[in-house]
């Protein structure tokens, strides 16, 4: 027989859990758009980017490696969505940028996400969220994140916004 998981034990498997939930949720939504997960957390990285990024740069960003990602923005290349300009500077470097076709697919991804949230959050106070998000940070500076990361809103495959 097991004993059942205190709260600490439980903390992580639930923080997983909802995550996943979460990204499903706003996947299942955009489905019906032609979106996969991959490609709409490519476009929503890459328009949250302070400036045009690299191919690894992306990578990191949605938490994938990189000939995962290359994938990713051949299909999206293809769609007109996205372009890859070798870099001046190195050869061997890609940047890739947003077309301005993207913008009505960043608007619906954009919107969907917020519908999420406006649903996930509804019952929920600020101050409760404000305490969550603290929590959240002390645990990700523990585990050697910094406060800069996931401030684009969704992060990777384990974060979500």
């Amino acid at each position: 027989m097991t004993k059942p998981l205190d709260d600490k034990e439980q903390f992580g498997l639930r923080l997983g859990l909802v995550a996943r939930l979460w990204r499903a949720e706003i996947d299942r939504r955009l489905a019906t758009f032609g979106l996969t997960e991959s490609r709409w957390l490519t476009l929503l990285h890459l328009s949250r980017l302070p400036q045009a990024a690299t191919q690894r740069e992306l990578a990191e960003a949605v938490g994938v490696r990189g000939p995962t990602l290359v994938r990713t923005l051949d299909r999206l290349e293809a769609e007109g969505l996205i372009e890859r300009r070798t870099e001046a500077s190195d050869r061997r470097t890609k940047s890739v940028h947003l077309r301005a076709e993207a913008a009505p697919v960043l608007e619906r991804i954009e919107a969907t996400a917020a519908a999420v949230r406006a649903q996930i959050f509804s019952d929920l106070s600020q101050a409760e969220v404000t305490t969550c998000l603290k929590v959240l940070e002390q645990i990700a500076g523990k585990l050697g994140g910094t406060p800069s990361q996931g401030r684009c809103g969704l992060r990777t495959k384990t974060d979500e916004g």
